[in-house]
């Protein structure tokens, strides 16, 4: 199994440990990964500010940087459902649909391709989970609590199997962030608002750190733990899937 890592512009560029919390942790589970120096932006910013047609550019140089791999796997579950939704290409269309099928969120390849049951990591604190928009309306990496009787996370699968971590009961486990992208930038009083009382409901109930599957998410909540000089602190779910004993004790 030959695996490319995608790795989102923003991560690259703000967040490069979860990028490298992903290859290591792929590594360590035994997954042949590789990361195509060429690749760049898949394009969602453009096409969630409706210029999707500007992307074509974007498209082809995702397809000649992922056409060859068996999967796909990237720490971002918004840049993944962009992917699934929208790579297209005229002139490489079946190349296009191989990686559509094949590409995948982090959570998702470990709980549905690789079937993880058991995670060698360590993460003795209290833990806030927020369920981004885009992996659970968009990927379905959870359910909504609200509108099942047994409601599942996969992001949680994996957070129960590390020693040590107390995962914290949320008052709304499935409220927006209010970063959206755009919409941050579009509407940001609104966003904002609606930032301080997802990190207000993580505060209440205890947590040390929040974390996601989606960075943009952690990100946006970043900077109102900031404004506000809170102690707590964002992770990527990679970071904690890969925590050790010997890098917590340092």
């Amino acid at each position: 199994m030959r695996v490319g890592l995608f790795v989102p512009c923003y991560v690259d560029q703000f967040y490069p440990n979860a990028a490298i919390a992903t290859l290591k942790l792929l590594r360590k589970l035994g997954v042949d990964v590789y990361y195509p120096q060429n690749q760049t932006c898949c394009g969602q910013p453009m096409a969630n500010s409706g210029y999707e047609h500007l992307t074509k550019d974007c498209d082809r140089l995702f397809i000649d940087n992922f056409a060859e791999f068996d999967y796909i796997v990237s720490p971002s579950g918004s840049c993944v459902l962009h992917v699934k939704d929208h790579l297209h290409d005229e002139q490489k269309e079946q190349q296009a649909t191989h990686i559509r099928k094949r590409v995948y969120e982090l959570v998702e390849f470990l709980t549905d391709v690789l079937k993880v049951d058991k995670i060698t990591a360590s993460f003795p604190h209290k833990v806030g989970l927020h369920q981004s928009c885009h992996g659970q309306r968009g990927l379905h990496l959870s359910s909504m609590t609200e509108l099942v009787d047994t409601p599942f996370s996969k992001p949680m699968q994996l957070l129960n199997q590390v020693e040590g971590l107390e995962i914290i009961q949320l008052t709304r486990p499935d409220e927006c962030c209010g970063f959206g992208g755009t919409f941050c930038v579009a509407e940001e009083a609104v966003s904002a608002k609606m930032g301080k009382d997802r990190v207000e409901d993580h505060l209440m109930n205890g947590a040390e750190y929040i974390t996601a599957a989606d960075m943009s998410c952690l990100m946006h909540m970043e900077g109102i733990l900031k404004r506000k000089n809170s102690k707590v602190k964002v992770l990527h779910i990679a970071e904690i899937l890969n925590a050790e004993k010997e890098a917590l004790s340092e």
